[in-house]
């Protein structure tokens, strides 16, 4: 195992071997086991008492007795006299590059002839019906809904839902109303939780199906999520804890990294943040920072408690540095070096990048236009963050001419005669016989 050295703040880890990257990478790990049956039992209640039963749970978990689950345009109308203007003026500037970044996404299909007589091609359909989860959690994540509204609304999605949970005065926060206004989503309901998954999944009495679902949330939102997504609906990708990943040299500002870590831990108890650096000097005054901005953080008891699984390494150059990331394939991840270009060239896993001293996660997270969605838990591996292909579907096209039929029909008799599948043969021998009598 690698040497750990226990600080009052964070773990330090110095020059690891290789064979120990596994046990760094690694992730905490959080026994879900007993929330299973919790889950199934409400998501079971759902699909069979639909609204009765939505609003039973919302009564026992969020403490609201609700007549109606759907916001009305009188709550938004009264929400938007709430929201002060500058709050409304970022809403837009947010929205505004969001929406730039991911119009420059379209898909346009191009018509491929692969031999004579024979022309393929794509079609970007969107998913006609979506729905959006917002949890109301430890604070309002109305920047979620910019994220995965404006996207579903470009790519033209019929039906988009959005669940929330309310306060215990049976409010969604005039915030989270506003953001949904200015990304064009005027479908609300005050559902959050294990029953906000099931009705969109099987749909209620006032709550519609739909065919996909996006959003963060809680490890039961989280296990929802999965469970619907075995018979029932989509899910955008499967999410654990958020996490950051910043690598730093002896040119980085400690300042800047010390708040970056801090602002990727203050999301939760069991979020992570890892710096790796090339500096042992870079690392000792990244370590006085955290503590130092810790102190004075008014989320700090969050923020500490993820620290306790939170990194400080320390490794031998550069290359071993953007190894080590792409190892640990973070959610975020920003190089905040003097030669961040040429070490972003070396990017293979990551959700989302920040490059420079000056890119902050926090630009990404709200403003710049890039998504905040993004695979964690290592699934950036294998996974990108949400798009707007998320909210599409590609269905290919061809057409056979008689002389595609003659290119390439022989070879599709041949195949299907091996796979033992006769009827296929047949249905291409008699186009076969048909073209030869002409």
């Amino acid at each position: 195992m690698f040497k750990l050295k226990n600080r009052v703040v964070m773990k330090i880890i110095r020059y690891p071997n290789k064979e120990e990257w596994n046990d760094i990478v690694r992730r905490p790990q959080m026994d879900v086991s007993s929330l299973t049956s919790v889950v199934c039992s409400v998501l079971d209640d759902i699909r069979q008492n639909g609204d009765a039963a939505v609003r039973r749970y919302e009564e026992k978990f969020d403490h609201v007795c609700l007549d109606t689950l759907e916001v009305t345009s009188a709550e938004m109308d009264e929400a938007e006299q709430l929201v002060d203007e500058e709050l409304k003026a970022a809403l837009r500037l947010a929205h505004s590059n969001i929406k730039k970044f991911h119009e420059s996404e379209r898909f346009e299909g191009k018509k491929v002839n692969t031999c004579e007589g024979v022309t393929c091609w794509q079609k970007s359909v969107a998913i006609e019906k979506v729905g959006l989860y917002i949890p109301g959690g430890t604070a309002p994540l109305f920047s979620t809904i910019l994220m995965l509204a404006t996207p579903a609304i470009i790519a033209g999605c019929r039906e988009i839902v959005l669940c929330t949970p309310p306060n215990r005065e049976g409010k969604v926060h005039p915030a989270i109303l506003m953001a949904a206004r200015i990304a064009g989503v005027n479908r609300i309901f005050k559902a959050g939780g294990v029953q906000a998954i099931g009705a969109m999944a099987y749909g209620t009495e006032s709550i519609p199906k739909v065919y996909k679902i996006f959003g963060p949330g809680n490890q039961y939102v989280m296990a929802a999520k999965q469970q619907v997504s075995l018979h029932d609906v989509a899910i955008d990708m499967p999410a654990g804890p958020s996490e950051v990943c910043v690598i730093a040299d002896d040119s980085s500002c400690p300042t800047f990294v010390a708040a970056d870590l801090l602002s990727q831990a203050e999301h939760g108890i069991d979020s992570q943040a890892v710096m790796i650096t090339t500096s042992e000097e870079m690392l000792n005054k990244v370590e006085k920072e955290v503590e130092s901005q810790l102190a004075v953080l008014p989320r700090k008891e969050i923020a500490s408690k993820a620290l306790d699984n939170s990194l400080l390494i320390l490794v031998h150059d550069k290359i071993e540095a953007m190894a080590l990331s792409n190892a640990y394939a973070p959610e975020h991840l920003i190089i905040s070096t003097s030669d961040y270009e040429s070490l972003s060239a070396m990017v293979i896993n990551a959700g989302s990048v920040f490059l420079g001293p000056y890119a902050c996660e926090s630009a990404g997270d709200y403003a710049s236009g890039t998504n905040h969605t993004l695979p964690t838990h290592g699934y950036a591996l294998a996974y990108n963050g949400v798009n707007l292909d998320s909210y599409c579907r590609k269905i290919t096209f061809q057409h056979l001419s008689e002389a595609g039929i003659k290119s390439i029909g022989r070879a599709v008799e041949v195949m299907a005669a091996n796979e033992q599948l006769y009827a296929h043969q047949n249905a291409m021998s008699l186009r076969i016989q048909d073209v030869d009598s002409q």
